[in-house]
């Protein structure tokens, strides 16, 4: 028997793929309990209760009528086989049929052990009310309000192998194909009483620390408490799933996020992990269970392309890079973005392509493009090729102080602190004062840059300026981004929205060819941790030759990265 491959199940912040919708009690508990009937929007009594996945607690039979399952079966029921039995019009089931009004129907022993079933939701609050909502009250705290978002992806995979249905009418669509390890890299629930308070859990050995909404995990909902990681897990995320991707247990990994962020993880990724492994990044639109939800398609997408090895070169490197899968589609990272909140709304970005393949029905993906930009272990700029430390520069009375930025530890590990300030300006028309305006209205981009130089020795800019050149209209906050150049933080310049690459090397500004701004923003990052900052002017309003010549050097360093990645 051959060994299924492993893939590693990656979970990350605030990810829709693994958020549930609210766990709202059934009016058949509300009926057992005298509770007012759950009603529809408009007053209405609902023709059915909502079923969730739940697990007996014990063994049951239960009877089935035959030909329910299609309203067609019975139109071919010479081509069956006899029922089980009947059930009466008491509810008595017998072998023989004793009426012709009793139902034919099929025995079914239920096990606790057979997996989840769909059946309506009996709980209820402990004051006695039924939930309404995630939260006990409108906007209640957290210490009164549940989870809706999964602790890992476990949960997920076991509902996609139960009810999950394939074309031919099978199911079990994760595990037939691989065996997934979950790894809870960024994720978006968390155990708020530890793991050992919880009598059943699906993630792995071993207790784990009370943890902390906006800390430990990471939710949009519900929406009043919700939190984001900060800049230092870009280090936290690379260093984890590297070590998980270079244990060899693996033959490629799924990282799951929320849809508008997964684009700018995913091509992190691309430029700053060192492996020869396929990562596919997975979002959804709609939440876990809710009607036509997309994440389980595109989470078994992922397994397609990675078992089918579609992605490996001859010599068995991934020549793909790392890829998001939505709807069928295989994108490059370095081009994707989401367009719209629906299925379907992921859109290729540069205008030179990004659209790899695709995942058909009936047939293995396919790639019909490859990337031309480096990636992963191609990367001039990933965690391997990265220095242990880089010079930076903070303002140090009148003149500029040079700090040495400890980027990785003696392991090798990328450091938090070390993560660059990389601030996205948009400029747009009409955007100066007036003609004779001075620069000291432009307060947004004076306060940054002071900020910076106070704060971040390893800083910069993006500017999304004008289509396609990324050209500034605004004579002083032209100005004020040279000012910045010279005081030791990169400006780099792309074009309003989806450019097609216009934006090139201008005067002491880098050029971001295609790149989206977000996209730019994470190559800059990627540019300061290899190279520092630029070496500073003494007098940033006077630049010597000298000066200039010296930050027009390191600039080509940054221009060559941003022109091969």
């Amino acid at each position: 028997m051959t060994s299924k491959p492993r893939i590693a199940y990656l979970s990350g912040s605030n990810a829709t793929i693994s958020n549930s919708p609210p766990l709202v009690t059934s009016n058949k508990a509300r009926a057992a309990r005298g509770l007012s009937v759950k009603t529809n929007p408009d007053g209405s009594k609902p023709r059915y209760d909502v079923l969730r996945p739940q697990r007996l607690a014990a063994p049951v039979t239960v009877y089935v009528e035959q030909f329910s399952a299609h309203p067609l079966e019975s139109d071919a029921a010479d081509l069956y086989g006899p029922p089980d039995g009947y059930v009466d019009t008491s509810g008595t089931f017998r072998t023989e049929r004793q009426s012709d009004d009793d139902i034919p129907a099929y025995r079914i022993e239920l096990s606790p052990d057979d997996g989840l079933y769909p059946m309506p939701y009996m709980a209820f609050q402990a004051d006695g009310s039924a939930w309404e909502d995630d939260c006990a009250f409108p906007g209640a705290p957290a210490n009164k309000s549940r989870q809706a978002y999964y602790p890992d992806g476990s949960r997920i995979f076991e509902e996609i192998d139960r009810f999950g249905i394939a074309e031919d009418g099978t199911g079990n669509l994760a595990s037939r194909r691989a065996d997934v390890d979950f790894f809870r890299i960024m994720p978006s629930g968390g155990y708020t009483k530890g793991q050992s308070a919880h009598a059943r859990t699906d993630v792995g050995d071993g207790d784990i620390e009370p943890e902390m909404m906006g800390r430990d995990f990471f939710a949009y909902r519900p929406v009043h408490l919700a939190s984001s990681p900060s800049r230092d897990w870009m280090a936290r995320m690379v260093n984890n799933i590297q070590d998980i991707l270079d244990s060899g247990d693996y033959l490629g990994a799924i990282w799951t996020q929320g849809s508008p962020r997964i684009e700018e993880t995913l091509y992190w990724l691309n430029l700053i992990l060192d492996t020869t492994l396929p990562v596919c990044g997975n979002a959804a639109q709609r939440t876990h269970g809710e009607i036509s939800n997309d994440g389980p398609k595109n989470l078994v997408d992922s397994i397609d392309y990675i078992t089918s090895r579609v992605w490996e070169g001859g010599d068995g490197r991934n020549r793909a890079g790392t890829v998001v899968i939505q709807e069928q589609q295989i994108f490059a990272s370095r081009e994707v973005q989401k367009g719209e909140a629906r299925p379907g709304g992921y859109v290729a970005t540069g205008g030179h392509g990004g659209l790899l393949g695709a995942v058909r029905h009936g047939m293995p993906p396919i790639l019909t493009y490859l990337p031309g930009a480096k990636h992963t272990y191609q990367s001039d700029v990933n965690r391997t090729r990265l220095p242990l430390s880089v010079i930076g520069y903070t303002k140090s009375g009148s003149g500029m102080k040079a700090v040495d930025v400890a980027v990785k530890d003696r392991d090798g590990k990328l450091l938090g602190s070390a993560i660059p300030k990389v601030t996205i300006t948009k400029e747009g028309n009409y955007s100066q004062e007036a003609a004779e305006s001075g620069p000291e209205r432009e307060v947004d981009l004076i306060a940054q840059i002071e900020d910076n130089l106070a704060n971040a020795p390893l800083a910069g800019f993006v500017v999304e300026g004008q289509s396609p050149y990324g050209s500034m209209t605004n004579a002083q906050r032209n100005a004020l981004m040279t000012k910045a150049v010279y005081s030791g933080m990169p400006v780099v310049r792309v074009g309003r929205g989806n450019n097609e690459g216009f934006s090139a090397r201008a005067g002491v500004f880098l050029g971001g060819s295609n790149l989206t701004s977000t996209k730019a923003r994470l190559t800059l990052i990627a540019c300061l941790l290899k190279f520092g900052a630029l070496p500073p002017a003494v007098d940033p309003l006077a630049p010597t030759e000298a000066e200039t010549g010296a930050i027009q050097e390191r600039l080509d360093l940054y221009q060559t990265v941003f022109d091969t990645h």
